[in-house]
């Protein structure tokens, strides 16, 4: 037990004063932050330069019916075609040209827009939009329909879902929350399992080539050293993965109060300042209920956080290091077999298919569990071992039972040592064969030698 602990503690000093550890501790939280802090800066950024668009409607249906915006502002051409103003269009000051052509109330197609650079899709989007709002006005017109009517019949339904707990307790989640949270649990296991997995495959075969495992088998045995290779590098990734998430928090924090202060506190302010115009308006004893002022976004926004906070963070979390750890051991200890039982990294391909299809076959289950966590193909491939890691995770957040999560830790256990027992006696016998090519018929003969 000493040497394993020796082992586990070579392996992961090694590691952790590399380099390309600290490297990756320290670009690994950047560009999660920027991954969550870039595209709300690109969202919350606006293009303030005012485009002038020129119309020339032969159909006579959209003078003056096309609303302008802050940025987009549509000039009426009247007597001209197509052919003068794109003449004209290169000193004039015109963003682009709008056609419209008088088959527009039966061909959908009969709009063009030209320009001398690509429009952008707001724009577009913009304009097309409008013309639908304008003809559908005009055939219900046509019918005998007041637009307002449909107008004040128009509803928005926005369905929140509570849960019944088992003590008879209210709990409002959220499904999209749920599949969120679920499928990046899930693929971040696969990708650590793949990452560190394969770190112990290529360090088995650097020990191997360089005959250093030579000398250390000379103190250690062969299963010694697996165990503690393994272990020492689990730890490392852990102690990674942890890091990863201490240092994103303080990153996302220190920008959130840097540069967007103002992030935390605007829609309440704006809910304050609804509250105080309602008062000067109704008076203090006849205001509206919240839900009548409150932003449609910001009820939303109030939802995902409450089912967030709904979800149990100690179960989700202390089940994301147990299935991190446990697959990780398990796939571990058959890359180190795999490692062992070769002289290069070439000669890996032909074994790793049977290790890789498990874990890409639990990515492609994830897909549909996200979409129905209780249904018995969910149930079945997080109970199953090989992928459990990654299936049993999407499902958490949506809560599972007990004794499931208790039967697939303690079948994932099994399986482990199952695959450790297995994985030994490939490594006991391959970790000192050189300049032979293996076959599974030569695995099938090592599993068979008696110790």
């Amino acid at each position: 037990m000493n040497k394993i602990k020796l082992i586990i503690s070579r392996e992961y000093l090694t590691r952790v004063k590399k380099k390309s550890f600290l490297v990756m501790t320290l670009l690994g939280p950047i560009l999660f932050a920027a991954m969550m802090i870039v595209p709300a800066w690109l969202a919350s950024r606006e293009d303030t330069e005012v485009r002038n668009i020129a119309v020339v409607d032969s159909s006579g249906i959209f003078i003056n019916r096309i609303e302008d915006t802050e940025y987009i502002k549509f000039e009426y051409l009247q007597n001209k075609s197509i052919d003068e103003v794109r003449k004209e269009f290169p000193e004039s000051e015109y963003y682009a040209v709008l056609q419209i052509l008088p088959s527009i109330t039966y061909e959908p197609s009969a709009v063009h827009l030209f320009s001398n650079t690509q429009p952008s899709f707001s724009i577009k989007s913009h304009i097309a939009n409008s013309m639908e709002k304008e003809l559908r006005n005009q055939k219900l017109r046509a019918n005998g329909i007041d637009e307002n009517v449909l107008k004040s019949i128009k509803s928005d339904v926005s369905i929140r879902t509570i849960q019944w707990t088992d003590d008879g307790e209210e709990k409002e989640s959220s499904t999209e929350v749920n599949m969120a949270i679920g499928y990046a649990s899930g693929f971040l296991i696969y990708f650590f399992i793949f990452l560190f997995g394969a770190q112990v495959m290529r360090g088995v075969i650097e020990e191997k080539t360089n005959r250093i495992v030579e000398i250390i088998i000379s103190s250690a045995r062969p299963f010694q050293l697996m165990m503690g290779k393994i272990v020492g590098i689990a730890l490392v990734g852990l102690t990674q993965f942890l890091l990863w998430i201490v240092l994103t928090f303080i990153i996302l924090t220190g920008v959130k109060t840097a540069f967007f202060p103002e992030l935390g506190t605007q829609n309440a302010q704006d809910i304050v300042k609804q509250e105080v115009v309602v008062q000067d308006l109704f008076g203090q004893e006849n205001i509206p209920q919240v839900e009548t002022i409150q932003p449609q976004n910001f009820d939303k926004f109030s939802s995902i956080l409450n089912a967030a906070k709904s979800i149990d963070y100690g179960v989700l979390f202390g089940s994301f290091i147990f299935f991190f750890l446990g697959g990780y051991l398990l796939y571990g200890s058959l890359f180190a077999a795999i490692g062992a039982a070769v002289d290069n990294e070439t000669d890996t391909q032909q074994f790793m298919l049977p290790i890789t299809i498990p874990l890409i076959l639990g990515i492609v289950v994830m897909m549909n569990v996200v979409q129905n966590p209780d249904s018995p193909i969910a149930f079945w491939f997080s109970i199953i071992p090989f992928t459990s890691p990654i299936v049993m995770m999407v499902r958490i957040p949506f809560g599972v039972p007990y004794w499931e999560l208790a039967l697939s830790m303690g079948l994932l256990v099994i399986t482990f040592i199952g695959s450790v027992w297995l994985a030994g006696k490939i490594y006991r016998t391959g970790i000192l064969m050189y300049g032979k090519k293996t076959s599974y018929k030569e695995l099938w003969k090592w599993l068979r030698y008696k110790s």
